[in-house]
């Protein structure tokens, strides 16, 4: 098996993507609702 880029065994990636997706869904959801509080705090139309 070739070495990978990152130096991660195939289960560690796994593994850290698992993490990096449930991370990535709370930043993601987190701005989706303070934006949607901005606007409505302070609406443009």
């Amino acid at each position: 098996m070739a070495d990978s880029l990152s130096g991660l065994t195939d289960q560690q990636a796994k593994e850290f993507h698992e993490q990096f997706k449930v991370t990535y869904t709370a930043f993601v959801g987190i701005a989706a609702l303070v934006h949607l509080m901005v606007i409505a705090a302070n609406p443009w139309f």
